[in-house]
């Protein structure tokens, strides 16, 4: 182990049991080196920083991820730890999923697709891209050091495209599939804690939503403004026969509650917005299940959100 602190030295050591003696040596220089490099961390850039550019042996760094035998998924259940024990030691753990896109070209790099680009597509103009998809899901905390909250990524996952997994023969997962399988993963690893999963509107779905509440995990989404909302269903009297009913009566969208004048609205101040100080904002609130035919009904409870000042769209 290279010198350095003890403290920074116990945080390497404990992805020391992932690995066999040999594959150590090499795996504890990249994860040095991992730390210090600037930019783009590939293997070549990490034993620049390190000072073994020029070392004979280089393709047994390769190796530790190419040929070694150890498991990702093991090393991320301490990673995890390491970052609730340090950032979020109590009260509820907030995680966020995202996904992106990795622009890798090549004949051997079969799981690519083309997908919709989020950064230059608008509802106008429709941009693709092609490369890898990944989905990570990070932990937010706020850092000291920072004044503002990080998210610190911990597993990350690939999601093949459709036609690379018909060409292997194996079941396509969509982005949902993927993302409920780490958020389920994660309930594994913290059984104790109150989790938050916060994702952006690909993760508005009814069976995702509905997975999420069954792993007592509280999910914060965007949803469409039309989408279909009722009140609970009734409760039912005693010797009534037939299906029990599960929703109520129809509520109004809220696109239409976003446009009535006579809806009330609270003020509410907003810390670090966006890292840019307080924001005076407007919100309104309510319970309401969601349904929609052939899925599961899921209740939630929705925020609407306005700018008194109308410098952001709803």
């Amino acid at each position: 182990m290279p010198h350095m602190p003890a403290r920074f030295a116990t945080v390497i050591l404990a992805f020391a049991p992932l690995f066999v003696h040999r594959s150590w040596r090499h795996a504890r220089v990249l994860l040095v080196g991992a730390i210090l490099a600037p930019g783009r961390r590939t293997v070549a850039s990490l034993l620049r920083i390190t000072g073994r550019s020029r070392e004979r042996g280089f393709v047994n760094y390769h190796r530790v991820l190419s040929r070694a035998a150890w498991c990702p998924r093991a090393g991320a259940k301490i990673l995890l730890g390491l970052l609730v024990a340090a950032f979020a030691p109590d009260g509820p753990i907030v995680l966020v999923a995202d996904d992106t896109i990795e622009r890798r070209r090549g004949k051997r790099i079969t799981a690519k697709g083309i997908y919709r680009d989020p950064v230059r597509s608008s509802d106008a103009h429709f941009v693709k891209a092609s490369g890898l998809r990944w989905i990570s899901l990070m932990l937010l905390a706020p850092v000291p050091w920072a004044g503002r909250i990080w998210a610190l990524p911990f597993l990350t996952a690939l999601v093949p495209s459709e036609r690379a997994c018909r060409e292997r023969g194996r079941r396509h997962k969509t982005i949902l599939d993927v993302g409920r399988q780490l958020a389920l993963q994660a309930r594994r690893w913290l059984p104790g804690r109150d989790l938050v999963l916060v994702g952006d509107s690909s993760f508005s779905a009814l069976l995702f939503l509905d997975a999420m509440r069954r792993a007592r995990l509280t999910a914060i989404t965007r949803l469409r403004l039309d989408a279909a909302l009722y009140e609970p269903a009734p409760p039912r009297p005693p010797g009534t026969i037939g299906r029990p009913r599960k929703k109520g009566a129809r509520l109004p969208i809220l696109f239409d509650l976003l446009a009535d004048e006579s809806t009330s609205w609270q003020g509410l101040v907003v810390q670090g917005w966006y890292g840019a100080g307080e924001r005076a904002i407007e919100i309104t609130s309510a319970t309401a299940v969601w349904r929609h035919g052939g899925l599961p009904v899921v209740p939630i409870r929705w925020v609407l959100i306005r700018d008194p000042e109308h410098r952001f769209a709803p």
